[in-house]
């Protein structure tokens, strides 16, 4: 049993005077595994503090002085890999693909902010005017359960390259994980203050920050409701907010599209960590002409899908991250089937063989028109719904007809054709072909999918304020 009792502020692990506790689970087993001390608004002010002190001096330090800070970071992250995978299957249970996609992730964040920061131009001229980009201020940044190492380090990588501070809230049911990745950042041996992480309630730790007058920025990952919820309080001092939030995103097979090729891809980005990722590709847009092919693939292949605990390399589908969750996903595949949808693969209840753990049976919904809250809110589990199309435009006014706009992605043999239809979907990213993750590409999203962008060179200078000297 784990006793998480210290946060960290101004390069020291400390007790936090919050005096609320959390505990810790092990969601393949649902077995307590430990407890978190969580910190409270007067923790907050202590990590200001320490964050608004280190300012000036991190404001005023060179481009070479950030690189080599950013690299230490990654050096101090990328020597404990085993570990953070070790934590973060034990915690988390995402299956072995996924842990290995975000340990590595992790620690090139600040290998790929360095090279985005090496190739900045800080200072440019337009006219008679000079321009200079300079640190927005003491930043706070808010992140989730569902990739805690990732969110945590490309969150911080971007400050530091701006020169700025940063407080960071993780999800008080990452603890473990936090304090790793933290001991990790502290073994970096960057200034004090530069970086505080503080445990805590959403409403009790996130709240405090974004509303503390002394937080110029916010960066936060994680639900609509919730980025709802900091923008407003972020408003009454006009903050700088960064928010990516939720996704339904559409998953286009086109009716050219090689579906031995296909199917497999589609079924990856749809159960990409376990149907918990804001990215994953939850809505199938087949077309009718290939309907019930593309629906025997996709049973067949899901059939072969191992559902189970993370320590076996050959399972596809982890736990669900809190016995919540699993009440969530299971609530929506109750849904599903009372608007009309019918299952073809999956359903209600534990896969077969598990009776412990917050795993879900891999569901596949067939039936579906997007008038269905199955095929509007977003689940967050492995459950996926077909949407039939008649045609291209179809295909599209289905696609787009969605609150959110974070993430899509089109199949297609013809590459001419995908980037057609890529032009007219609204959303922040569109992925032909299971092309692989691009780094310093812009990633956000349209609509209620976000504000802002992160990563690379947009995500920069989100962090930055341009100032214009005239003379």
């Amino acid at each position: 049993m784990r006793t998480i009792d210290t946060i960290y502020i101004n390069g020291s692990f400390v007790q936090p005077h919050g005096t609320e506790k959390a505990p810790l689970f092990n969601p393949a087993t649902e077995e307590q595994i430990g407890t978190v001390h969580l910190g409270d608004e007067k923790d907050v002010d202590a990590a200001v503090r320490a964050a608004k002190s280190a300012f000036p001096a991190m404001s005023q330090s060179s481009k070479a002085e950030r690189v080599a800070m950013l690299q230490s970071l990654h050096d101090a992250v990328a020597a404990r890999a085993s570990d953070l995978t070790d934590a973060m299957r034990e915690e988390y249970g995402a299956p072995a693909s996924f842990i290995g996609f975000s340990v590595t992730h992790a620690a090139t964040a600040f290998l790929h902010m360095a090279k985005t920061l090496e190739n900045y131009e800080f200072r440019r001229h337009i006219g008679h005017a000079e321009i200079e980009m300079r640190p927005a201020g003491v930043a706070a940044a808010i992140t989730p359960w569902n990739s805690n190492y990732g969110f945590i380090c490309s969150k911080l990588a971007t400050a530091i390259a701006a020169g700025t501070t940063m407080v960071i809230k993780p999800s008080e049911m990452s603890a473990i994980q936090t304090q790793l990745i933290t001991e990790c950042l502290h073994a970096a041996g960057l200034p004090n203050g530069i970086f505080n992480i503080v445990n805590g309630y959403g409403h009790v730790v996130g709240a405090a920050l974004s509303a503390h007058r002394d937080i110029a920025k916010i960066s936060f990952t994680g639900s609509t409701v919730t980025g709802r919820a900091i923008l407003q309080a972020a408003s009454a001092a006009l903050k700088r907010v960064t928010l990516e939030l939720g996704g339904k995103s559409p998953n286009i097979i086109l009716d050219d599209a090689d579906l031995d090729l296909v199917i497999p891809q589609v079924l990856a980005v749809g159960f990409t960590n376990s149907g918990q990722a804001c990215i994953a590709g939850t809505r199938i847009l087949a077309p009718e002409s290939r309907l019930a092919e593309i629906h025997d693939r996709l049973t067949q292949a899901v059939a072969t899908f191992k559902v189970g605990d993370a320590g076996d390399p050959a399972v596809r589908i982890g736990p669900m991250v809190s016995e919540k969750q699993w009440d969530r996903v299971q609530s929506y595949i109750r849904l599903g089937q009372q608007e009309g949808a019918r299952l073809i693969i999956g359903g209600e209840g534990r896969p077969e063989g598990l009776d412990r753990g917050w795993f879900v049976r891999p569901t596949i919904f067939s039936g579906v028109n997007n008038d269905m809250r199955i095929a509007r809110e977003e689940i967050f589990g492995p459950v996926l719904c077909v949407v039939p199309y008649r045609d291209e435009a179809h295909a599209l006014e289905i696609a787009n007809d969605t609150v959110y706009g974070l993430q899509a992605y089109v199949f297609s043999s013809d590459i001419a054709r995908a980037k057609r239809i890529a032009e007219r979907i609204e959303a922040g990213r569109v992925v032909i072909n299971g092309a692989p993750h691009e780094p310093l590409a812009p990633f956000g999203g349209f609509k209620q999918s976000g504000i802002g962008r992160e990563f690379g060179t947009y995500g920069l200078e989100s962090f930055l304020e341009p100032r214009a000297v005239l003379g």
